[in-house]
């Protein structure tokens, strides 16, 4: 029976008499700022004008760079910080958002850490990002994985169907959640509203990592956000297409039959993960990305009729194709993030790897990520960048059409990941030993590996190496900006695993 029973709200509508065209932590800050202190605590710089830092930074950077516990800024009652969090869980639709300073792999730290008071196994969408992973090292708990549906042409994981999800919870009695992703890298938005019914159904909440969805719900164009549509507990990392400073991000808690028993336990799992010294310049900078996001819907409209061009131009030129123009043939997909664009670079004759490289070397042209197969770009909401630039840049790359470039090699493949043999935690905290790479075939990884970014892991600890695995990863990490999270050494010859 669905257990349900208070609906969830939507994003604040963008009203330019509403209070959320203050910013108050921001504000507070700025006016600390202007006044003359004689600075004799941390941060260590003192914000001294003469500073190396204040040199490579502007003193305007340094000045506002405080510690936490101030009078007026943090500390005693209703606080600029305080009001700032509740601005922006009304701006999201929350009943509490915590500030995080330490990226949204922080909020999936927490949710994975609050969970075993629900059950004792998560049922987890095995395309996660590498730090629900780092969540169930630190939680211990068991794991059901739901497999994602996979482009076959583009080597890409998507997400996962609530029909998936309704199995693997028939499956597990004890289960304490549903770990969902959505959007994905590519930019594919998951059915929120059927996946939170169907773990209501179950009795468990639905968490979900919305870290590249934090602009969602705030203007017609874009998806609705995963509270709006039933989610329990959402990361949302605001830096990435929402506007804040890297490394800042929200979590949000929705209203609803499982909010009274997680409230306390996600305030004291922050609490233990999130930094005595949070920055003022990272929390300054989320309270002005949910005011810039909740006040100006015509900023957002720009953004993405910029992607709107992009896409449209590409089409009609031709060499390349539209990713998510494809996603109509996944039953998980519901639709894509405008923002997002994913680009298929081997049908105009080069490799994403290969793409980014030139785009990055001979045009200063920095894109998102790239696979064998693909690029992807992101727009910001709110920004509207040089389109016309990069679709110069993106046309003039070689190719074996003009004679010269490359040959595209074929996709790389996601590998099926090994069995499970222990728990995350199980494998991370065992005695281990590094073996050479070939060695380690077949033995119980003690590591979460990833090919990052997306940073999805393709090894989990305890789960068992296999050599479609192992050349996966050396391939990763041999191309261009090819980088795996968690290996030992750089080229991944050497791996460690259970002894």
């Amino acid at each position: 029976m669905n257990t349900r029973t208070t609906p969830h709200r939507t994003p604040v509508p963008t009203d330019p008499g509403s209070g959320q065209l203050s910013a108050p932590f921001a504000e507070a800050v700025l006016a600390h700022a202007g006044r003359d202190w004689l600075r004799l605590n941390v941060p260590g710089h003192a914000a001294a004008p003469g500073s190396d830092l204040a040199g490579f930074l502007g003193s305007r950077i340094t000045a506002l760079d405080f510690p936490p516990l101030l009078d007026g800024i943090d500390l005693g009652a209703d606080t600029p910080l305080d009001r700032a969090r509740a601005l922006a869980a009304e701006a999201w639709g929350a009943r509490r958002t915590w500030f995080l300073t330490n990226g949204a792999s922080q909020g999936n730290q927490i949710a994975s850490m609050v969970a075993p008071s629900l059950g004792r196994t998560l049922v987890v969408q095995r395309s996660v990002h590498s730090s629900v992973t780092d969540g169930l090292v630190l939680s211990g708990m068991d794991a059901v994985f739901v497999q994602p549906s996979v482009d076959p042409a583009q080597g890409i994981a998507h997400g996962v169907t609530a029909a998936d999800v309704a199995a693997a919870l028939e499956r597990t009695p004890d289960a304490a959640a549903v770990y969902i992703v959505s959007p994905s890298y590519f930019g594919a938005v998951a059915d929120v509203r059927a996946l939170a019914d169907t773990a209501h159904a179950a009795g468990v909440p639905l968490i979900v990592d919305e870290a590249w969805g934090s602009h969602f719900g705030f203007h017609p164009a874009l998806p609705p956000c995963a509270l709006s549509l039933g989610a329990d507990l959402v990361t949302s990392s605001t830096h990435k297409l929402a506007g804040s400073l890297t490394q800042s991000a929200m979590l949000h808690l929705a209203e609803g039959p499982f909010a009274d028993r997680l409230e306390a336990l996600v305030d004291r799992a922050f609490r233990l993960v999130q930094s005595t010294s949070a920055s003022a310049l990272l929390t300054a900078s989320l309270d002005l990305a949910r005011r810039s996001l909740a006040t100006d819907p015509a900023a957002i409209a720009r953004s993405v009729e910029a992607a709107d061009r992009v896409r449209g131009a590409v089409r009609a030129l031709g060499r390349f194709r539209v990713v998510s123009d494809g996603f109509p043939a996944f039953p998980d997909i519901v639709g894509p993030d405008p923002l997002r664009i994913a680009l298929d670079t081997r049908a105009g004759g080069i490799t994403g790897h290969e793409a980014r490289r030139l785009l990055f070397r001979d045009h200063q042209v920095m894109v998102e990520v790239a696979t064998d197969a693909a690029i992807v770009a992101v727009i910001g909401a709110g920004s509207v960048p040089d389109t016309d630039r990069f679709l110069e840049a993106l046309h003039t790359l070689p190719s074996p059409l003009t004679g010269s470039g490359p040959v595209p090699a074929a996709v790389s493949h996601l590998p099926v990941p090994g069995p499970a043999k222990l728990t995350a935690r199980e494998a991370f905290l065992s005695p281990t030993r590094v073996l050479p790479a070939e060695r380690a075939v077949g033995r119980i990884s003690a590591d979460t590996l990833a090919a990052y970014p997306p940073g999805i892991p393709n090894v989990l600890p305890g789960e068992v190496i296999t050599a479609e695995v192992v050349r996966f990863l050396q391939r990763t990490a041999t191309a261009p900006n090819g980088h795996v999270r968690g290996a030992v050494d750089r080229g991944v010859t050497r791996l460690r695993v259970v002894d």
